[in-house]
């Protein structure tokens, strides 16, 4: 299991197994959300074979599938409001993990810089540069 923390209530990371579940747990998290629609890649669990392994050990999950390449501001704020009403820390997963961190960014934009945004997901291992400049207002 891989994923690295954003911020002390959201770490993000690609692809979550069913077997991943207990490592989750184990490392403290109380919540997950996948914003990988189901069927993406032949290879992925669906969200409910997730979700009912989550549910058994105790974890809150939500279900937020974004496609990949068109993250829209609504999806943003959907995301900013499933991080309000799950329990902290919320590990938030997609293939790779960078719909996770670019929906986080959008709604980040309200309190940071988007130089301290740009650091913060490079110190996660995601280069946002090109994805945040459709964002910043003119």
């Amino acid at each position: 299991m891989q994923y690295a923390n954003v911020t002390q209530q959201l770490s993000v990371g690609p692809q979550v197994l069913v077997d991943d579940i207990e490592a989750i747990q184990a490392a403290g998290f109380n919540s997950i959300i996948c914003n990988r629609p189901d069927g993406e890649g032949a290879d992925q669990p669906d969200f409910a074979e997730i979700e009912a392994k989550a549910l058994s050990l105790g974890l809150s999950c939500i279900y937020q599938p974004v496609v990949s390449g068109k993250i829209t501001p609504d999806d943003a704020i959907t995301f900013e409001a499933n991080l309000q009403k799950l329990d902290a820390p919320v590990l938030a997963y997609c293939r790779t993990g960078t719909r996770c961190i670019t929906l986080w960014a959008m709604t980040a934009t309200k309190t940071l810089s988007y130089e301290a945004i740009l650091s913060i997901s490079q110190k996660a291992g995601y280069d946002l540069s090109g994805t945040l400049l459709q964002v910043k207002p003119a």
